[in-house]
């Protein structure tokens, strides 16, 4: 990878961490837990949880002693698989690179709250009537688009000839 896109992904990776911590910053400030600020109603609310487990809070269950090191293990190895990918990467591939960079983004912003705080930081409520999507928050966003993007130029890439 060149220099000018090292410094691209670094840039983006940067932008994501300190926009998701400071968001995170100002919910934890601005409401008490659980507290719930309708913004458009029926739809969507701002409200202060926090996350125990994986996405969609899975293994939230898991004792602390496991759960915690496990997602941190899990996390990291993540960072390692990513940074491969990143290595990777030819220079006309910008799209997978910004896609890519997402996804660490979000992936270090979550990183971050299970390792000062046990568990992550959610504040986006979507809902209709009774149902709700689990709460979720920048880094999720950022993950969520990272590889969604990931899989559409993934299934536009050129299948290399034998």
């Amino acid at each position: 990878m060149r220099r000018r896109s090292v410094g691209e992904v670094i840039a983006i990776v940067v932008a994501i961490v300190a926009l998701d911590q400071a968001t995170k910053w100002l919910v934890t400030q601005a409401l008490d837990l659980h507290q719930s600020v309708p913004i458009i109603d029926g739809l969507f609310s701002l409200t202060y949880v926090r996350n125990a487990g994986a996405a969609f809070g899975l293994f939230g269950g898991l004792p602390a002693a496991i759960r915690g090191p496990l997602f941190v293990v899990l996390s990291l190895g993540a960072l390692v698989v990513l940074g491969i990918l990143l290595a990777g990467l030819r220079p006309e591939e910008r799209g997978l690179r910004i896609a890519i960079a997402a996804v660490l983004g979000g992936a270090i912003g979550n990183l971050i709250d299970r390792v000062r705080e046990g568990e992550v930081i959610d504040f986006f409520d979507v809902y209709w009537r009774d149902y709700h999507w689990p709460a979720f928050n920048i880094a999720d966003s950022c993950i969520s688009l990272g590889v969604a993007a990931l899989l559409l130029f993934s299934f536009r890439r050129p299948v290399p000839s034998p």
